[in-house]
This record gives structure tokens, C-alpha cells and sequence, in this order.
């Protein structure tokens, strides 16, 4: 059981990093090169702002569930 949590440790580490990395490449692509190209005002900036917030949000708390998973994982190993 203990390789079947570590594959789900790992996968769920992957898909924080995924998030985090797609979150700030499409925040840095779209308030560089794609909002300024198409001339938007900056109140859209704003909500791409939040929009990047939000997804660091969902990535913080996945990282706090992932800390979680690997304590479990690492107490239950011990017994």
C-alpha cells in the first residue's frame, strides 16, 4: 500500500507543479504580449491579476494537502 500513496504523493506533486508553471507562464503571457497586443485597458490587467492569484491559492492549498499526504505516509511507515 505504501507504493500505491507514493505514486499518489508523486502524481499529486506534479500536478502542483503543473498549475504553478501554467499559472505564471500564462499570467507573464498574457499581461506582457497578449493584453498590451490587443490594446486592453488596464482593468483587465486586474482581473488577470486575480485570476493568477487565484490559481496560487489552489496551488498553496494542494501543496498543504500534499504535506498532509506525505505525514500520514511517513507515520504510517513507521508502524
Amino acid at each position: 500500500m505504501s507504493k500505491e500513496q507514493d505514486q499518489a504523493i508523486a502524481a499529486k506533486g506534479r500536478h502542483i507543479a503543473l498549475v504553478i508553471a501554467g499559472t505564471i507562464s500564462l499570467w507573464i503571457a498574457v499581461s506582457l504580449f497578449i493584453g498590451p497586443m490587443l490594446g486592453l485597458p488596464g482593468r483587465y490587467a486586474l482581473l488577470f491579476d486575480y485570476a493568477a492569484l487565484a490559481g496560487m491559492i489552489y496551488a498553496l492549498v494542494n501543496i498543504f494537502q500534499l504535506w498532509r499526504m506525505r505525514r500520514a505516509n511517513e507515520q504510517e511507515n513507521q508502524r
